[in-house]
């Protein structure tokens, strides 16, 4: 056990239906936490009185997470104002102060440059850097300032992945921040893979033979290469099916599932493309396992969290050829250009020719090492940053 009392560390509830990537990410590193290094860290989860009561209740169960609930983490545009104009969020500093918090962990959220205690900014990615043409003018600089507001504060950048931090020296040359790298390794909890795979694939009327698209739908997820494979393969008299699953809501984009479906209609890919909408995490987990293979066709990831789970149970990858899924995999998946169906079509076929009858994967004896890795990765930073 540590000598020393756990560090508090302020986390800002994700919402799922926002971005299941990022909520999936703090129920594994709270949980990780736990059990690889009990009494290090103490995570406090700040969220809004209008977040969903059963996330929270999800991540509220997890041992050592303090949940707490405040107006001051109502998503609203007042805070980040006085973060700007005044240099701190007074409302939610109040609370870090009630709550007796040593570090903020700042995800998507600037708690302002006078903020009075040791902050970690993780940049998941830099999408609106490399895929600028799918942001709106004011959303670039928005999420552009926010960043350099950060870096300006001397926070403590964390990043996902060694691709990030080449994106990081290219877009914010010269920066004199601290940086640390942080590839995180998921482990699914035993309670939710209790759930059996053949009655939820029963369920979503699927067939035992399927591809799985966990992704939510947002333009740079890229699931329109996926149905112009399927409509390549269907041209070629190979009949599959792409079970897909997750948020169809992009801010940027609200008419971009509908418009998508309705071309899916139209090129008869009905039975081909099944949408089901934003499903459990146990359904999730249940789908991924007993598919032929995960696709994730996307343009832009910081680290994948539906690849890390993959690997996970070792369930075979067909993936944008992006150097992030090249580092995430080691090579170790099938690659498909971003604008070429042609590949990703050849792949799947491939993937339906060689894959036997369906089996349902397990987690993988060497999970325990990776998770181990990525947890004393993370206390590791927060040590040198309360440190320095």
């Amino acid at each position: 056990m540590p000598e020393h009392a756990p560090l508090r560390i302020a986390f800002t509830n994700i919402p799922r239906r926002l971005w299941a990537g990022g909520y999936n990410y703090q129920c594994n590193l709270f949980a990780a936490l736990h059990r690889y290094s009990p009494g290090t860290v103490a995570p406090v989860l700040f969220a809004g009185t209008k977040d969903d009561p059963e996330e929270l209740a999800a991540l509220a169960s997890i041992p050592a997470v303090d949940l707490v609930r405040s107006p001051a983490f109502d998503r609203s545009a007042t805070g980040l104002l006085g973060a700007l104009a005044l240099g701190r969020d007074g409302p939610a500093l109040a609370e870090f102060r009630a709550q007796g918090v040593d570090i903020v962990f700042e995800s998507a959220r600037f708690f302002g440059w006078r903020l009075p205690f040791p902050a970690i900014a993780w940049f998941p990615d830099f999408q609106h850097r490399l895929l600028p043409h799918l942001f709106s003018r004011s959303a670039y600089w928005r999420r552009d300032l926010g960043f350099r507001a950060q870096i300006a504060s001397g926070r403590h950048i964390m990043l996902s992945s060694a691709s990030a931090l080449g994106d990081l020296k290219r877009f914010y040359p010269g920066i004199s921040n601290g940086v640390s790298v942080v590839r995180f390794a998921t482990e699914p909890p035993v309670s939710l893979l209790a759930t059996k795979p053949f009655d939820v694939i029963a369920q979503y009327d699927l067939p035992s033979r399927y591809f799985y698209l966990p992704n939510q739908f947002w333009r740079h997820k890229n699931h329109q290469i996926v149905v112009d494979a399927l409509g390549l393969l269907k041209g070629r008299g190979i009949d599959v099916v792409v079970a897909a699953s997750g948020s169809t809501r992009d801010f940027r984009e609200p008419d971009l599932f509908e418009r998508t479906m309705s071309e899916v209609r139209s090129r008869g890919l009905e039975t081909n493309f099944r949408h089901l909408g934003m499903i459990p995490l146990d359904h999730v987990y249940a789908l991924l396992r007993a598919s032929m293979a995960l696709i994730n066709p996307s343009e832009c990831e910081g680290w994948s969290t539906t690849v890390e789970e993959a690997k996970s149970f070792g369930v075979p990858m067909i993936l944008s050829d992006i150097d992030v899924h090249r580092e995430q995999t080691e090579g170790s998946a099938r690659y498909f250009g971003i604008r070429a169906p042609e590949a990703l079509a050849d792949q799947m076929s491939q993937v339906v020719q060689t894959s036997g009858p369906t089996t349902v994967r397990s987690l993988l004896p060497n999970l325990d090492q990776r998770v181990e890795a990525f947890v004393a990765d993370f206390v590791r930073l927060t040590r040198d940053v309360m440190a320095s």
